[in-house]
């Protein structure tokens, strides 16, 4: 059976691919929290440093200026106080309005935007500098109130100025920063994919030598070991394989030597068994003509036939044992030789007695493949008993070819109920019974079992299924080799079997 190739992962299926995924969104969460960060530092320092300088000029301005300013004032007094401020201001470009008490802003200028009441309600509230940023006609402006304190006493004049002026060049100050910051952040990252890739590069290195330690194991290097050097835990896995691939390598050994001797045991076995159970077989015979010819009573006949029947049972179980013990040891030849399979089938049915009531064969004339002749006649015979005995009959044996020719395929079925779904993975195993109370049959237990080498041996597969219409069905698929017949099945076969 071909075993199926290792599955390669995907693109982002790989561990590799996989850490550098996760070390690269590591870099790009820094790099946006360092952006945020960015932006929230450079807008909070820019608009505060905006904040305290305007209004601390705007409170110097006011405090030099108010001296000159009778009291009570006139609008028209406010008026030229807030041109003055607005003169004072002009690197600012701020806009300027003067209020006395309770009474509405005074202006200078006609573009100076309406003073916002929430800032009138602060500064009235808390006697103290107030400033709020707002929108105006859609851009951030920053308007600031300071009240004037009388000299030296520091008492309210009732006099309040107010400043006002657009932070848009605040505000393109801080995009660049931002800007800077984001570009900073992108090279950043992809900076940071060639210390990610070496990173998973070194990290991954015993990770892809532990694989390939596992696939020497798996196809029989049993003394691969790593090289454990490191301290972590990648290191304690490495030396822990090292102890699991030491600990196989002698269990395997130890159960070599055992499957060993126990295969030489069985050949000795059936090797010394062979030459008594001959001279038994031979006495048996003669006994079994006396039997027959009523030179013996009934009751000693009855004797002989049973000893008979079991001497011929345990030859056959030594035989089968002897050709297990050749397959396992490797020594079982192949002799290859044109067959036709129409009369190959057919000496293996009369060499058996089966009659056609029994067995029915169905096999194309010409139909011709270079095979072993003795092991197909082993195959077809195992076959053929094993569904006699556990079936009903007729049994039939069909054969055609397939897959272009390039096939032969030999199916042996049964009229019998068919296999229980739990004895179909046992069936090819040796003295499996499917009946455990069953303790002796007619069979060795191991007639399955030498059918499937011998279809191995030709590089072929059996398979055991049921039958849809009821029954089992054995099927035998094996190479055509280079000898080919002309025949060509016109069909499939009406029942097709895994």
């Amino acid at each position: 059976m071909r075993s199926p190739g290792r599955r390669r992962p995907g693109l982002l299926g790989g561990l590799r691919a996989r850490l550098v995924v996760a070390f690269l969104f590591v870099s790009a969460l820094s790099a946006l929290i360092t952006a945020a960060l960015t932006f929230h530092q450079a807008q909070s320092g820019t608009l505060e440093r905006t904040q305290d300088s305007a209004t601390r000029d705007l409170r110097t301005q006011a405090e030099s200026l108010a001296p000159d300013v009778p009291f009570p004032p006139t609008a028209q007094d406010l008026r030229n106080l807030t041109l003055q401020l607005d003169r004072a201001g002009a690197a600012r470009n701020w806009h300027s309005q003067a209020a006395y008490l309770d009474g509405k802003p005074v202006a200078g200028s006609p573009k100076a935007p309406d003073v916002p009441d929430a800032l009138r309600s602060a500064v009235a509230a808390r006697g103290k500098a107030v400033y709020q940023r707002y929108d105006h006609q859609g851009e951030p402006w920053l308007a600031i109130g300071v009240p004037v304190l009388f000299s030296p006493g520091g008492k309210p004049s009732g006099l309040t100025v107010y400043a006002a002026f657009s932070l848009n060049t605040e505000q393109k100050d801080i995009a660049a920063l931002v800007t800077a910051a984001q570009a900073g952040a992108l090279l950043a990252l992809a900076l940071a994919v060639v210390p990610a890739l070496l990173a998973a590069r070194r990290g991954l290195k015993p990770v892809r030598q532990l694989r390939t330690a596992a696939e020497r194991i798996t196809h029989g290097a049993l003394d691969t070991r790593l090289d454990a050097t490191g301290h972590d835990e990648l290191g304690d896995l490495s030396r822990t394989f090292n102890t699991m691939a030491a600990a196989l390598e002698r269990d395997h050994g130890e159960l070599r030597r055992l499957e060993a001797a126990a295969r030489r045991f069985a050949a000795d076995v059936s090797h010394e068994l062979r030459t008594p159970l001959a001279a038994m077989s031979a006495v048996t015979e003669v006994l079994d003509e006396d039997a027959v010819s009523g030179r013996l009573d009934a009751e000693t006949a009855e004797a002989v036939q049973l000893i008979s029947d079991e001497t011929r049972k345990l030859t056959r179980v030594v035989a089968d044992l002897m050709e297990v013990s050749r397959f396992d040891a490797g020594a079982a030849a192949l002799h290859l030789d044109e067959v036709d399979l129409g009369e190959a089938i057919g000496k293996t049915l009369q060499l058996r007695a089966w009659t056609t009531d029994e067995v029915v064969a169905d096999v194309p004339d010409g139909l011709r493949a270079r095979l072993d002749p003795r092991r197909i006649d082993v195959v077809v015979a195992n076959l053929v008993a094993n569904a006699l005995r556990h079936g009903d009959a007729p049994v039939q044996v069909r054969a055609h070819t397939a897959g272009g020719g390039e096939q032969l395929v030999i199916e042996v079925s049964d009229q019998g109920p068919g296999m229980a779904e739990d004895v179909l993975p046992h069936v090819f195993d040796r003295f499996y019974k499917a009946d455990a109370a069953r303790a002796r049959s007619e069979g060795s237990g191991l007639g399955l079992a030498i059918t499937l080498e011998n279809v191995r041996l030709h590089q072929g597969t059996l398979t055991a299924a049921n039958s849809p219409d009821g029954g089992a069905v054995f099927t035998v698929t094996l190479p055509m080799g280079p000898c080919r017949g002309s025949f060509r099945e016109p069909q499939a076969p009406s029942a097709e079997h895994t």
